[in-house]
This record gives C-alpha cells, sequence and structure tokens, in this order.
C-alpha cells in the first residue's frame, strides 16, 4: 500500500506546484504582495521601534510570519472553493488517488511558496533595508520549528476553513478581510505594544500573533522584547497555541471538507 501511495503523493504534489506556476495571479498575490508591503513600509516607515532596531526589521519579521498564512491558509482557503466549484475536486474523487495525496500535494505546494516567500523578502528586506539576519544556530532552530508548525496549523485551518465560502467568487471576500484585520491586530504593522489592550486580548487567541512573535525572537535583537505587553518573548505559550490550533484545524478539516458543494 505505501509503495502505491508514495508516488500518487509525489505525482500530486507536482502537479500542485505546477498549478501554482501557471496560475499567474496566485503568484502575484503569493509572491509579490509581501514584497510590494515590504517595499512601501520599509520606505514610508524608516524610523527606528526601539533603539538600534528600524521598523524594517520589526516589520520584515511580521511579514515573514504573515507569508506563513499568505501561503497556507489564505492560500488553501481560496483554492480550494475553487477546485469545488470548478469540479476537480469530484473528478479527483472517481480516480483511485487515495485522500491523502491530495492533502500532500497541497501541503507541498504551500511549503514551496513558503520557503520562495522567505527567501523573496530576506533578499529584499537585506538589499534595501539593511534587515540583519539572525546570527546564533538557536534563532535559526526557533525559525525552524515556528515555520514547520506555523505551516501545519495554518495548513490544516486553510483545509477546513474552505468550507465556509459557499462558492468561489465569495472566497477572496471572505478570507482576505479576515487576514488583513487579523495582521493589523496582531502588531505586523504597528508594534503590537501600542495596540488597545482590548486588541491584544483578542489577537492573543489567534495564531499569527503568536507567529509573529515568535519570528520576531528570531529577528530582532533582545532589545525589542519591550514591544512585547510581557516584556519578553513568550516562545512556550506560541507552541501551545500553534498546537491548539493545529489539532483544532485537524479536527475541523476531518469533519468539514467535502469534495462538492453536494455533500
Amino acid at each position: 500500500m505505501t509503495s502505491r501511495v508514495l508516488p500518487i503523493s509525489k505525482m500530486r504534489a507536482e502537479v500542485e506546484i505546477k498549478s501554482l506556476i501557471r496560475d499567474r495571479q496566485r503568484m502575484v498575490f503569493t509572491f509579490f504582495f509581501p514584497m510590494l508591503l515590504l517595499l512601501i513600509f520599509g520606505t514610508v516607515f524608516n524610523h527606528d521601534v526601539v533603539p538600534g532596531v528600524s521598523f524594517s526589521q520589526y516589520f520584515t519579521a511580521g511579514i515573514i510570519a504573515s507569508g506563513i498564512v499568505y501561503a497556507a491558509f489564505e492560500n488553501l482557503s481560496i483554492s480550494i472553493p475553487l477546485e469545488r466549484d470548478n469540479g476537480t475536486l469530484k473528478r479527483l474523487r472517481g480516480t483511485p488517488m487515495p485522500l491523502g495525496s491530495y492533502f500532500v500535494g497541497k501541503a507541498a505546494q504551500v511549503t514551496l511558496c513558503y520557503v520562495a516567500q522567505v527567501v523573496l523578502l530576506i533578499g529584499l528586506g537585506v538589499a534595501l533595508f539593511g534587515v540583519s539576519l539572525p546570527t546564533t544556530a538557536l534563532q535559526w532552530l526557533t525559525f525552524l520549528w515556528v515555520s514547520v508548525l506555523g505551516l501545519a496549523c495554518c495548513t490544516l485551518l486553510g483545509i477546513a476553513f474552505s468550507a465556509v465560502p459557499k462558492n468561489a467568487e465569495s472566497a477572496p471576500a471572505i478570507v482576505t478581510p479576515i487576514v488583513l484585520i487579523a495582521q493589523f491586530i496582531s502588531g505586523v504593522f504597528i508594534a503590537f505594544n501600542d495596540l488597545p489592550h482590548w486588541m491584544q486580548t483578542i489577537a492573543s487567541v489567534f495564531p499569527l500573533k503568536w507567529l509573529c512573535e515568535a519570528m520576531r525572537s528570531v529577528f530582532l535583537s533582545s532589545k525589542a522584547s519591550s514591544l512585547q505587553p510581557h516584556g519578553s518573548y513568550q516562545l512556550g505559550w506560541c507552541a501551545l497555541v500553534l498546537i491548539a490550533w493545529t489539532i483544532a484545524g485537524g479536527v475541523l478539516a476531518w469533519r468539514n471538507f467535502s469534495f462538492s458543494t453536494d455533500q
């Protein structure tokens, strides 16, 4: 069984990656929109958020965390309803392909999107805004586990949330504002400590706030920890919240995913 599933999963991953590359609109939004945001915010806001930490450095950490949401949650929440509407999922259900192979393909696509985003964002940040890269093995290790856990969490949540839009046309209108609001209350565009307390409380329930905090621990110096409400980076809480949402996303995806609008 395994010998059959692995080649099918590999082929499905190749199909998903090719479909992304051929979709110009998704390519522009997935790869160039985060870069455009970094270019605009990095140019307009050239002050230090704390002494020795530029706004560009702060914003790069937040937009990389947002990249996980773009690549996984937003991407899947919009693309799966489209595939459901145009009959792609129904046709796949009639093939011998195991259901798991479909999700492996989506995970491969999401991972590629995120890796490409990180490379492009870091390259732009370093070249134009003097963004500094992590210098210790512990920081890179944190970056790795946060990225892996964040991708797993947002991928499962994206699959689960794909059941909410009733058709492909409504998906962007529903998903995009949710992501934008999450970015604002999670401190991507504004220093988190400057947000009203009620916004901080709401943001703390959801994954993006913790992804941003963890990424700031990677890309910012310890001096910038004063921007956090507790004056430090709470990586333990980050892991716990992401694990909890990963489990919830897995349960909801299992219960709510459907191949057609008839189900």
